[in-house]
């Protein structure tokens, strides 16, 4: 087990959802809106039936709660993206909570990345646009300071995996902006639902390397994924185990329009593959 693996110990011996809501009460009430800012996971949690967003959307209703939705995910997007279109596609809507799920890009896309902090900006493995992004650090701050600023109750999720190994370089890599974002709100007291370390335990328990456990390619959510995320911020909003079990069994309608959703996606994608495949081949006039 390497230095990563361990550093999730004391996290998974004690809780994943800080600080617990100690009134065992439902935070989130009936006419709240709830803002989803994110990436392409968050986009794919509304744009998919089963998908995360509308999953805590239909376990909230389902324990009397409706809450109103406002998607805010956007494929592709990093720290500085979501910071600048924030007032647009958040404060402006003015919703009483807000999510936040941003890490994964900021990683993964390596040299056009957005880099932790000042010293790691400096490394010398980013592009030449890297001062413009600014920093992780800096970015997730913002974000966070102006959602309060402005009457918003954020809720932090620490990023999913980059690959379902554990020890891959880009997760090893991810872990210190998780790091962050575990002591950022701690320090502002914030409720956090730690999803990398609930997928890491889900991974570890399933102990089968070349399956995806909880995505479709390594990062983006299956049905599985979706809910393990549901379930991270359902606790994080207050739910116990029996009203979790509740969302469960409402949940059960939109896998099944999930799974006719990835069929349809799966055939356009297929459609759209032989369409261009027939007009490469065809001679050139």
């Amino acid at each position: 087990m390497n230095i990563h693996a361990l550093r999730l110990l004391p996290v998974l011996a004690a809780t994943l959802i800080a600080p617990a809501l100690a009134n065992a009460e439902i935070a989130v009430k009936s006419g709240d809106k709830i803002a989803f800012l994110g990436d392409s996971i968050t986009q794919g949690g509304w744009s998919n039936p089963a998908g995360y967003v509308r999953l805590v959307i239909a376990g909230l209703e389902a324990n009397g709660v409706k809450a109103e939705p406002v998607p805010a995910g956007i494929s592709g997007h990093k720290s500085d993206q979501m910071l600048a279109r924030l007032d647009k596609d958040v404060l402006s809507k003015k919703p009483q909570w807000m999510t936040l799920s941003c890490g994964v890009n900021d990683v993964w896309h390596g040299p056009r990345g957005v880099p932790l902090d000042d010293a790691m900006a400096k490394n010398g493995t980013y592009d030449e646009k890297v001062a413009a992004r600014g920093t992780y650090k800096k970015n997730i701050t913002a974000i966070i300071d102006q959602a309060i600023a402005t009457g918003v109750k954020p809720v932090m999720l620490t990023a999913t995996v980059i690959h379902e190994n554990l020890d891959s370089k880009e997760n090893g890599l991810l872990a210190p902006y998780n790091d962050f974002l575990r002591q950022l709100a701690k320090e502002k007291n914030l409720p956090l639902a730690d999803l990398f370390a609930m997928f890491a335990e889900r991974i570890k328990a399933e102990n089968k390397p070349n399956v995806k456990v909880l995505t479709s390619d390594g990062v983006h959510m299956n049905t599985e994924g979706n809910k393990l995320m549901a379930t991270g911020l359902l606790k994080a909003f207050g739910l116990n185990d029996a009203e979790l079990a509740k969302a469960n069994a409402a949940w059960a309608p939109l896998e099944a329009q999930a799974e006719d959703y990835a069929k349809k996606q799966a055939e356009a994608r297929a459609k759209a593959a032989a369409e261009k495949a027939k007009k490469k081949s065809e001679p050139k006039k």
